[in-house]
């Protein structure tokens, strides 16, 4: 009988297993790598906390989270901005199936956002029009820079409030409380220009800097004690003594600042040094 032949097969090396890109490419916008999305740095995953600037801490406040337009330097154009809770990207164009909106709240001014939440964070921090315009990133080493600056800021006016004249101090408390300045001792007035200094040293500093605050003062002074008058219209200056006409209030102008304005011409540098000489 016959003996049954054996087949021999030849050993095999075993073969890398080739993966389809579009594979790949699921993979990767899965895992938050799709090259589409910019990258810039090395986005790093933290949970992140949003403010309202100037200090607003409203019980509620709601930004937009859709219809927003982000322009794309790669691609070359405008991109929809859209914030959905079931999409693992910001891009409308991207968007894979129904999607579900979500919504952006601030809560007594702050909005914190989980680091599980890496598509809000990237609206909230690349994206947003809003950014740096109504609301902040809170970023440790830059919350301290903005600390020393404004603690800066607050020693330098406070310095300069302890050595202003009491002309000057006055003129820039009239921009604050108005008429009330009038009736204030040298002392009451030296408490709240500190005070106002403290609370608002960037305002403070500006007045400070700004000539029209010190003429709008003479000129407001001036017409308290009668040695100009104003029409009772709001529109023209006269000579407390003669009723001559000064000038003309310009239309839309506060009559003030715009007698301040007046002051710095040749013909009102002469009213304003005959003002300042009764004045004294």
């Amino acid at each position: 009988m016959a003996k049954k032949q054996v087949k021999k097969t030849e050993a095999v090396e075993p073969q890398p297993i080739q993966v389809e890109d579009t594979i790949v490419q699921e993979v990767e916008t899965f895992i938050g790598l799709d090259e589409t999305e910019p990258q810039g740095d090395q986005w790093e995953i933290k949970d992140r906390v949003y403010l309202l600037k100037d200090g607003l801490s409203p019980l509620s406040y709601r930004i937009p989270g859709r219809n927003l337009m982000w322009f794309d330097e790669e691609m070359g154009y405008e991109r929809e901005i859209t914030y959905t809770i079931n999409q693992k990207t910001a891009f409308s164009d991207e968007f894979n199936g129904p999607i579900r909106l979500g919504h952006i709240v601030f809560r007594n001014g702050t909005l914190r956002v989980p680091k599980s939440k890496t598509v809000l964070q990237k609206i909230m921090s690349n994206y947003h029009p809003y950014k740096d315009k109504l609301y902040m990133e809170l970023d440790e080493v830059r919350n301290a820079s903005y600390q020393v600056d404004n603690l800066e800021m607050e020693l330098d006016a406070m310095n300069a409030a302890v050595g202003l004249d009491i002309d000057m101090a006055e003129a820039i408390m009239r921009t604050e409380i108005g008429s009330r300045v009038a009736e204030m001792s040298s002392k009451e007035l030296k408490r709240d220009l500190l005070m106002f200094a403290k609370r608002n040293p960037g305002l403070f500093l500006d007045l400070m800097d700004d000539d029209n605050v010190h003429l709008r003062n003479i000129g407001i002074k001036a017409t308290e004690l009668n040695i100009i008058n104003l029409s009772g219209d709001n529109r023209t200056f006269f000579w407390g003594s003669n009723n001559r006409k000064l000038m003309t209030v310009p239309f839309d102008e506060h009559p003030y600042s715009a007698l301040a304005s007046w002051f710095k011409t040749d013909e009102g540098m002469e009213v304003l040094n005959s003002i300042e000489k009764r004045l004294n």
